[in-house]
């Protein structure tokens, strides 16, 4: 089996096992203590603190420990405004951050406050201009990810963290995707990471909180963490985030240049390889071991069923997930295909031979999917000018394929009128007519769901 999902989680590492096993005798005790096993479980946990400070880039007394990214990135936000609430209630976020972030900013706006969502290109990349006209006076914490965890795409955060820093605004970035890889560049604020994204124990978060940014710990007091984190340390899971981000750092540099070359490898050949197939995410400036692309007249959660079964372990964005019903949030905002969507995320270590074998199963593994779709005969029907396509009630990708197999009986200039009750078909269709090289008029009011129309150029 070829685990092709180290985004979503990487296989622990080797270190991290060593560390966790080796501390476990050592760092049971109470390091607020003052006797003997007190004293040996707060030597460790200072030491994995130098260790993840010294990666990050801050003060050791600038960083703690928390139970998950999750809760980094939550007590992060809530804590930055609520020390700068006299300067104001505005929060500005990107619009493809993970959902940790997004969480805390519908409940920040939920409670009063208000939040700019900063659009991307169709890279998945903010601009830092964009940052700099969603600055107000009262805006109170800035965010943004590093790295998208869904297509790759590295963000600029210097550019962002200058823009913020002259107007006196502290940046927070989720650093959850390329912390194990490298420093974070810029002059950022506070920053969260998940230790589970590099090799280390699940339940590890980290918050570094930089000195002179006000902060206010956000619910009840708590002595431990420097009060920003309750609840009592597991020591030989800090030990052993800390050691494994010391060691994939050793490697790292190495090992980004070899899965830069597998994913290059899959990027260029799987559109040659699969039919109306898009890679999707920057083609540059991009995490060294993710690829994503997105596949036409596909559903995601079905063919990731079909790789499963040829051996391969990959995620999805597509729409259809066994936890949504809805397009994901990443692909909507970029304005790509949100149905047959695959995330191929290399762990440190993937062989070479694994990315071949993908590459020979997948063009099959789409052509099974797209069999089993079996595209329904479109109902059609000529309303004047328009052909009229009836959707509704069925599930994307099925409008589309059905818009694609009558695109052709319109003459140039005609129009097709999709009729659909499928959420993702308002972001599907725009981004077929992107792909396709046809022009999407738009949107229009229906008896039951909605009518996309589509006018045919080519």
């Amino acid at each position: 089996m070829a685990y092709f999902d180290s985004a979503s989680s990487a296989p622990l590492h080797p270190v991290a096992r060593q560390a966790l096993v080796a501390s476990l005798d050592e760092g049971w005790a109470d390091p607020a203590r003052l006797y003997r096993e007190g004293r040996r479980a707060r030597l460790l946990l200072d030491a994995a603190r130098e260790a993840a400070a010294e990666a990050v880039g801050c003060r050791p007394d600038e960083l703690v420990f928390t139970s998950s990214g999750t809760r980094a990135v939550h007590s992060g936000v809530a804590g930055v405004l609520a020390g700068r609430r006299r300067v104001g209630r505005h929060l500005i976020v990107s619009a493809v951050e993970h959902s940790s972030v997004l969480h805390a900013a519908d409940a920040y706006e939920a409670d009063g406050g208000t939040v700019t969502r900063v659009a991307v290109a169709r890279t998945g990349s903010v601009a830092a201009s964009s940052y700099a006209e969603a600055l107000r006076e009262d805006t109170a914490l800035a965010c943004l990810q590093s790295a998208n965890h869904e297509v790759g795409t590295e963000q600029p955060v210097a550019e962002v963290a200058e823009v913020c820093r002259a107007a006196g605004v502290p940046l927070l970035v989720d650093a959850a995707q390329s912390l194990g890889w490298g420093r974070v560049d810029g002059d950022w604020s506070v920053l969260t990471a998940s230790a589970h994204k590099w090799g280390g124990p699940s339940g590890v978060g980290l918050l570094a909180v930089r000195k002179g940014v006000r902060f206010a710990a956000q619910g009840p007091a708590d002595e431990r963490e420097s009060g920003r984190a309750a609840g009592f340390e597991n020591i030989p899971a800090i030990v052993a985030a800390a050691a494994s981000l010391r060691a994939v750092r050793a490697e790292a540099d190495a090992e980004a240049v070899r899965l830069r070359e597998l994913t290059e490898r899959i990027r260029a050949r799987v559109p040659s390889l699969v039919p109306d197939v898009e890679v999707v995410g920057d083609p540059e400036r991009r995490l060294p071991g993710v690829v994503t692309f997105s596949c036409l007249y596909v559903d995601g959660e079905t063919l990731l069923h079909e790789l499963d079964r040829e051996g391969f372990s990959v995620s999805s964005g597509s729409s259809c997930t066994s936890s949504t019903l809805t397009p994901s949030h990443v692909l909507r905002a970029m304005g790509v295909l949100s149905e047959g969507n695959v995330r191929v995320s290399l762990p440190m270590g993937a062989a070479e031979e694994d990315v071949e074998r993908f590459l020979s199963v997948l063009p099959g593994a789409v052509a099974a999917v797209r069999e089993k779709l079996g595209a329904p005969i479109p109902a059609t029907v000529v309303r004047e000018d328009v052909l009229v396509v009836d959707a509704l009630g069925k599930r994307c990708p099925i409008p589309v394929i059905e818009l694609a197999k009558v695109i052709g009986d319109v003459p140039l200039g005609g129009t097709v009128r999709v009729l659909s009750d499928d959420e993702a078909a308002r972001l599907d269709i725009p981004a077929w007519c992107e792909m396709r090289g046809q022009e999407y008029v738009g949107e229009e009011p229906a008896e039951r769901g909605s009518a996309y129309v589509v006018r045919r150029v080519s």
